[in-house]
C-alpha cells in the first residue's frame, strides 16, 4: 500500500476529511498491516484504535506506531479477526477500516474477514470505510494479446500470439488497460452496501447483459475494474478510490478476460454485445474466485429498455416511447 499512492492518499482523504467522524471513536482496522491507516485514524483524533494484523507485519506495525507517539492510541494485536476479541471494558466500535480488496474486488480479498468484524464488533449505528463499492465490466481491445504481435521488427508472430491467448484465457490477467482500447464506457456488473450485505451472498456475482457499443473498434476481451466510495457528511462529497482505466494507476490495475480469437470481431458504433459472465468462489479455496463468460447472439436475447443499439426492433421501440414522451 505505501508505494501505491492513489490508494494510500484515498483513505487518508476519506479519512481525515471526516475527522469529526473519527473524533473520540473507538476503530477497528481489519487487516492493518503496517499500521498506516491506524495512524490516519488516530491523527483524525479517534480514542481508541484496535490494529488487527493476522502475520508478522504486526511487529512491523507496532514500530511505526511506536515511532509516531500513538501507542496511547493505537494498539497493535496480532491475531486473525476471527481471533481477535475486544477488552471487556470495550463493548463495540464506531467504525471499522480495512483494505480488504483484490483483483476484480473479490479475488484473493479478505471481505469475509472484514464482514465478520462488522457483525461481531461494529455498533449498529457504526460506519464501515470504505462502505460502498461498484464492480463494472466492459468490452475491450487487447492489443497485447493481438495486434502487437502481427509485426515484430519485421516478423510475424501471430502463431504464437494465439498459443499466448490460449493460454492466458484460461486465467483472468491482470494488467493496465488503456482508456482509448475501452469499447464502452463500463456497465454495473455489481453494487455492493458493505454495512448490509451478508457473507453468503458473496458465493457468486452473476449478471447477464446486452452492451451497445460506445467506440468501434476489435472486439478482443471484457475489462473489469472496480471504484470503492467512503462514508462523508453528503454522498457527492464522497472519496471515490477507483481502479478504472482513466483514473490513476493502482496495484489492482484492471482484469482482462481475453477472448479466443474464433470469436473475436470488428464491432462497430450501437453495435450490440451480448453475454453473460460469473464470478464464482472456489470451493476449495474461498478467498479466490474464478471468471466465466458466454456469449450470446443479440437477436436471440431480451434487450434492455430503450436500448441504444442499431437492431430494427430497438430503434422501432425506442422511437415509440420518444413518440409516447412528447405526446
Amino acid at each position: 500500500m505505501l508505494k501505491d499512492r492513489p490508494r494510500q492518499e484515498a483513505y487518508y482523504q476519506a479519512i481525515m476529511s471526516n475527522s469529526t467522524m473519527f473524533k473520540d471513536k473507538v476503530v477497528l482496522d481489519v487487516g492493518a498491516g503496517t499500521g498506516i491507516l491506524s495512524a490516519f485514524c488516530a491523527k483524525a483524533g479517534a480514542r481508541l484504535v484496535y490494529a488487527v494484523e493476522a502475520t508478522n507485519l504486526a511487529k512491523i506495525a507496532l514500530q511505526v506506531i511506536e515511532e509516531n507517539a500513538l501507542t496511547s492510541i493505537v494498539k497493535v494485536c496480532e491475531s486473525k479477526i476471527e481471533e481477535f476479541q475486544l477488552p471487556e471494558t470495550e463493548e463495540k466500535v464506531d467504525i471499522i477500516v480495512s483494505e480488504w480488496m483484490g483483483f476484480y474486488l473479490l479475488h484473493e480479498g479478505m471481505l469475509d474477514s472484514v464482514l465478520y468484524a462488522r457483525d461481531h464488533f461494529l455498533k449498529p449505528s457504526g460506519k464501515m470505510f470504505p462502505n460502498e463499492t461498484i464492480l463494472y465490466v466492459a468490452p475491450c481491445q487487447v492489443p497485447s494479446r493481438y495486434d502487437d504481435w502481427v509485426n515484430v521488427n519485421g516478423i510475424s508472430m501471430t502463431k504464437f500470439a494465439a498459443h499466448l491467448r490460449e493460454q492466458k484465457s484460461k486465467k483472468p490477467e491482470v494488467a493496465n488497460v488503456q482508456p482509448t482500447d475501452l469499447l464502452h464506457e463500463g456497465t454495473v456488473m455489481h453494487w455492493m452496501n458493505l454495512e448490509e450485505v451478508k457473507i453468503d451472498e458473496l458465493s457468486s456475482v452473476i449478471m447477464k447483459e446486452v452492451i451497445t457499443v460506445q467506440r468501434s473498434g476489435k472486439f478482443q476481451g471484457f475489462c473489469i475494474w472496480f471504484d470503492c466510495r467512503f462514508p462523508a457528511q453528503s454522498y457527492e462529497d464522497a472519496v471515490i478510490l477507483s481502479t478504472g482505466p482513466r483514473a490513476p494507476l493502482t496495484h489492482w490495475k484492471q482484469c482482462i478476460v481475453v477472448l479466443p480469437t474464433k470469436v473475436c470481431e470488428e464491432v462497430e458504433e450501437n453495435q450490440p454485445i451480448a453475454f453473460e459472465m460469473k464470478m464464482l468462489r472456489k470451493q476449495d479455496n474461498p478467498r479466490f474466485y474464478d471468471l466465466e463468460v458466454e456469449l450470446f447472439d443479440p437477436d436471440d436475447v431480451e434487450h434492455p429498455t430503450p436500448c441504444d443499439c442499431f437492431l430494427t426492433k430497438c430503434i422501432l421501440l425506442k422511437t415509440h416511447l420518444q413518440t409516447m414522451d412528447t405526446s
